[in-house]
């Protein structure tokens, strides 16, 4: 038999716990198995030993100096989170102090617009009927057309319009 299964039983009839149909066949098993005898045995002793021990009521001095002790230790813990609720509070408060000196002032707001003004374009200037005589081509040959360039230049100088124009 596996005598795991029957150390809780043997520890329950040690103690006087089990009732009779099962009290008898834990009995039959210690009758076999010299193992669950010597458990059973040792939980006997072990049993005889705490209600002796248990007896006597300790005198009411001990209950005092044992009350005393808890209620200074409960104490001890208060102590222990009324220091980290100070210290969190400071902690916070100084945060908040610091976070108001390093804040950025008020922002800037967008900038001016400015309307800006092209510069009117040069004049291109024509010839004048007083001025040099056209050129006179070789027959066969067409007058290269004249072209017109007009540069417009804005406020940003990354910016420039060119205006070609026959």
């Amino acid at each position: 038999m596996n005598c795991m299964e029957w150390e809780e039983r043997v520890a329950l009839h040690a103690g006087g716990d089990l009732a009779g149909g099962e009290a008898e066949e834990v009995e039959r098993h210690l009758a076999d198995c010299p193992g669950c005898q010597v458990f059973w045995s040792g939980m006997r002793e072990a049993l005889a030993t705490l209600q002796d021990a248990h007896a006597d009521d300790p005198p009411a001095a001990v209950f005092t100096s044992v009350r005393a002790g808890v209620m200074a230790e409960i104490e001890r813990g208060r102590k222990a989170w009324r220091r980290l609720a100070w210290v969190s509070g400071v902690g916070i408060a100084a945060m908040v102090l610091v976070g108001l000196a390093i804040r950025p002032g008020p922002l800037p707001g967008p900038p001016p617009r400015v309307g800006v003004q092209i510069p009117a374009a040069e004049l291109v200037r024509t010839a004048e009927r007083g001025g040099p005589p056209p050129r006179r081509l070789q027959p066969g040959l067409t007058a290269p057309p004249s072209r017109v360039l007009v540069k417009l230049q804005t406020a940003d100088p990354k910016i420039v319009i060119y205006w070609i124009a026959d």
